[in-house]
């Protein structure tokens, strides 16, 4: 049977059309909000055609349209609940590995394999492409995010959007915008001034909308300047579909919809989890408003066409999913291994301590169930594959959510890589055993772990006591101490000096084990630069006190009105992280950017220019060590008035064998130049001297030139 939609030489905006144009009004508004396709009570039903899972929405047969089946998240398939018994998915390392990896090449087949592993298990959307900016450094859910830094976010998230829809599967982008914290995320109303929102989040999802082309925006579930995000007529009616002239859909996050008639005007398309909602807003309520004439028809139509448009655009009309695919998930497994290798950071390594020598007869392996698996971040992103362990964790939305460990044990993977006659393991709960365990042994393997989850923000930036003291007294008797980090964010490390070396492993996904064996024993290079700026403690910050609404009245600087409190992201405006750093001429614990390697490497020869209103910058780097290895160029830029802090505008990763020299030209981002003009809705490059530098991290600058730049603006197209 054919459809009109298959009419060659159709575009997705001509498919949408000649569908749209035959569907009634009941298939619309079916479309329009559903519930939670996951059951949470008992005896409670989910859609006819939901094959357990995020949300489903109804097929159209008659018209050749699949049912919409929706997945979580950036970091696999998941299956909350365990809705979908006995299934099997790989998980992918956190957001912030990816980050490390600066590789937009890796971004883009990270999101191949998860497009894949969606379209082969039944699913058309994949609620994934977490683009925010991680403003507040203990953020539950910053493991799921890039960095802090818009460039890198943008660029990164953008890549890895673009491979899952090169799998016929769309992709959200997610959590639009200025969603920093968990803690109390359904009440938090998030202010900035428009000129710094522009430079800094606006510019991550942005840049990711550009590069992705994503088919859906998830607002979160926050207020922006004091309205909720999903009914934001600013964010998404003026920018995201007035200036950056979107085409895709606008889906609230689950429980995130408020209104019918303000929402649908302000430019939300979808209530999604509307059974977590007052009521379903976009069903009657909306019907109605249509009815009273407060909406008129034509948006939903627009509503309808956008949905349509983003499915034909990737294909998954065309390519319907075929559940029960089969996978490989041992080559998936490979494949997320060497991502995890690529984002694993080397943050010290005092008198060579790594790579460990094969020879060593004896190691000691120390805690976070190094026996079993490696940590896992908690919420709707946490991916359960077959064998992982779960304890305890927390109630997401009526769900009781896991603390996992992916079957990927280290103590297994360091076993098979060592040499060593014995390897020994203790879980760490006695010190007094890991003490004794450690004695006679050559080094020292201490796994350290903090676990953060969505809905749940850290509590500090400490690991815990018991941590911390075990590592304080393993170094206190043992000159070799390793500690192995897997962490959701930032930490800080009161150790640090007292230890040999340190590797931050964030959560390493399915191949995780093994990826930190590889770096321990030098089979792999290690190549991940942070991030995010760790501080040295939480004085340094911007926010020092957690904004808590149970505890709102004690800060100050925080309003509060009914249940709703404002968080003022203008302490620090567009100078996220880093940025922050420098201006406040603080020093972090580690700057963003940080990363060291088994080799080394130079830079010459830096040359800068402008030409037809791009900025280049040329340079060569040489691997001047005894192994190959990556290095990641990083390009800051500044004004010499000092107008704002370095901010990067160019990074690029390069492999290099010993001895090899690359000559590498860089363009740099013109938004990252140039400061937005609010008055006059445009962005600005002023005329003047700019210092542009090479630099190992954003705190320690190597080559430097200065260049001046001619005058620019540039604004949006006009729909």
């Amino acid at each position: 049977m054919s459809y009109p939609w298959q009419k060659l030489g159709l575009n997705a905006d001509q498919q949408a059309d000649s569908v749209l144009a035959a569907m009634t009004d009941d298939e619309k508004f079916a479309w329009l909000s559903g519930p939670m396709a996951i059951p949470l009570h008992k005896g409670e039903k989910i859609p006819a055609e939901a094959i357990g899972s995020a949300a489903c929405y109804p097929s159209i047969p008659r018209l050749g349209i699949p049912a919409i089946q929706q997945s979580d998240a950036s970091l696999g398939v998941s299956a909350l609940g365990g809705v979908r018994p006995g299934d099997h998915a790989t998980a992918l390392p956190s957001s912030l590995a990816l980050g490390a990896a600066f590789d937009p090449d890796l971004a883009e087949t990270s999101g191949k394999l998860l497009g894949r592993e969606a379209f082969c298990k039944g699913f058309n959307v994949q609620l994934a492409g977490g683009a925010n900016l991680i403003r507040e450094p203990r953020g539950g859910r910053n493991f799921e995010y890039i960095s802090e830094d818009p460039l890198l976010t943008g660029i990164i998230a953008g890549h890895n959007v673009r491979g899952i829809q090169s799998q016929h599967v769309v992709s959200t982008v997610k959590h639009f915008a200025l969603n920093a914290q968990e803690t109390g995320r359904v009440v938090a109303d998030s202010r900035l001034n428009e000129a710094a929102l522009r430079e800094s989040d606006l510019l991550a999802f942005e840049l990711a909308i550009e590069i992705g082309q994503p088919g859906a925006v998830m607002p979160g579930y926050n207020l922006v300047n004091g309205e909720w995000a999903s009914e934001n007529a600013f964010l998404l009616s003026k920018v995201l579909k007035g200036d950056w002239q979107y085409p895709g859909w606008v889906m609230s996050d689950w429980g995130a919809t408020h209104s019918a008639t303000k929402a649908a005007r302000a430019g939300l398309d979808v209530q999604s989890g509307s059974n977590l909602d007052e009521c379903a807003w976009f069903d009657h309520p909306l019907r109605e408003a249509v009815a009273r004439g407060e909406i008129d028809g034509s948006y939903i139509d627009q509503m309808i066409h956008r949905i349509l448009r983003s499915l034909f655009a990737c294909g998954a009309i065309q390519h319907p999913a075929q559940r029960g695919t089969p996978l490989d998930y041992s080559w998936h497994q490979l494949m997320v291994q060497r991502e995890a290798e690529q984002g694993i950071v080397l943050l010290k390594n005092a008198q060579q301590t790594l790579p460990l020598p094969p020879e060593l007869s004896r190691l000691v392996v120390i805690g976070a169930h190094a026996d079993q698996g490696v940590l896992a971040g908690g919420g709707s992103s946490a991916v359960t594959p077959q064998g992982c362990l779960q304890l305890e964790g927390v109630d997401f939305m009526g769900i009781q959510t896991p603390k996992v460990y992916h079957p990927s044990s280290p103590l297994a993977a360091i076993r098979r890589n060592s040499l060593a006659k014995k390897v020994d393991f203790v879980s760490g709960d006695s010190i007094e055993e890991a003490l004794n365990t450690a004695q006679g042994c050559e080094a020292v393997i201490v796994f350290a772990q903090e676990w953060r989850s969505e809905a749940l923000d850290a509590q500090g930036l400490d690991l815990d006591d018991h941590q911390n003291l075990l590592i304080e007294q393993l170094a206190a008797v043992h000159p070799k101490v390793i500690v192995v980090l897997q962490t959701g964010g930032a930490v800080t490390l009161p150790w640090l000096n007292k230890v040999s070396a340190v590797l931050e492993a964030w959560y390493p996904g399915s191949g995780g084990g093994e990826a930190i064996a590889g770096v321990l024993f030098g089979r792999t290079n290690p190549a991940g630069r942070l991030p995010i700026t760790f501080p040295a403690s939480e004085q340094q910050l911007p926010h020092p006190k957690q904004v808590d609404p149970s505890t709102t009245t004690s800060l100050p600087g925080v309003k509060v009105k009914g249940d709703i409190f404002q968080i003022d992201y203008n302490v620090e405006g567009a100078d996220v992280g880093y940025r922050w750093f420098e201006r406040q001429q603080q020093k972090p614990l580690f700057p963003f950017g940080f990363g060291l390697s088994y080799t080394q490497f130079s830079y010459d020869d830096l040359q800068l220019c402008q030409s037809s209103d791009t900025v280049t910058a040329s340079l060569t780097l040489t691997n001047c060590g005894g192994r190959s290895g990556s290095e990641v160029i990083q390009l800051y830029i500044r004004p010499t008035s000092g107008r704002y802090p370095s901010r990067l505008a160019a990074f690029r990763k390069v492999f290099l064998a010993p001895g090899e020299s690359q000559r590498v030209s860089l363009r740099l981002e013109p938004r990252v130049i140039a400061q937005w003009e609010t008055t006059k809705q445009l962005w600005h490059i002023v005329a003047g001297e700019y210092d542009i530098f090479q630099a190992t991290d954003a705190a320690t600058p190597g080559l430097c030139g200065t260049l001046t730049i001619n005058a620019q603006t540039f604004g949006y197209r006009v729909a």
